[in-house]
């Protein structure tokens, strides 16, 4: 089994729940596996230090998640239009993966949830983008032959799926974007598969 690693940072609950969603996607792909993990907290006063397990959800990645990975897609909530610190400071450390190459050539995507409408939704997937390219990764994104990408009144860029979870981050994940969710994670499985078999 090919797996594609889910890697993502959740304050809230709505970005864990589209990781969940993009990982349904992945299933469908014969073949392929969906790997759930995300990053532990930051502190703003001192270097802290967490248990290597987290009380709930996934398990935090490691440097082995990605060299073993046969794509992947990054997902954070947006903080003044860029990915959140805790993730941040997780890609910060993958010198070691980008010295070997071992995300060269392999696909990769990304996905956000933000409070408001113009909160920063692109800007965040793009600054999400930018050490993708770095490891020489694959971009990809959501066409517009995803008809929920033309319809939905809530998140969705042609960039990566992103949720409008509404100014107490309590909003539902609309059915629009579930769809660009779901169909992400199948476009970047069926990617992967098509690569790993040249």
């Amino acid at each position: 089994m090919s797996q594609i690693l889910i890697l993502y940072y959740s304050r809230h609950g709505a970005t864990a729940k589209m990781a969940h969603l993009i990982a349904r996607g992945v299933e469908k792909v014969s073949g392929m596996s969906a790997m759930l993990r995300t990053v532990p907290e930051v502190s703003a006063v001192c270097e802290a230090t967490q248990g290597s397990i987290p009380d709930s959800g996934a398990p935090y990645v490691t440097n082995d998640d990605l060299a073993h990975c046969s794509a992947l897609v990054l997902g954070s909530p947006t903080r003044f239009g860029n990915m959140a610190a805790p993730l941040k400071y997780f890609i910060d450390s993958t010198s070691t993966s980008w010295m070997s190459g071992h995300l060269a050539g392999k696909p990769a995507a990304v996905f956000t949830s933000a409070s408001s409408l113009h909160g920063g939704h692109e800007t965040t997937l793009l600054s999400m983008m930018f050490p993708l390219l770095h490891h020489g990764m694959v971009l990809v994104g959501t066409p517009y032959s995803e008809t929920a990408l033309i319809s939905t009144t809530t998140g969705g860029t042609p960039y990566g799926p992103s949720h409008l979870a509404g100014k107490d981050s309590n909003l539902p994940i609309s059915s629009e974007e579930k769809n660009l969710c779901i169909a992400t994670g199948h476009r970047i499985a069926e990617i992967a598969k098509k690569l790993e078999s040249n």
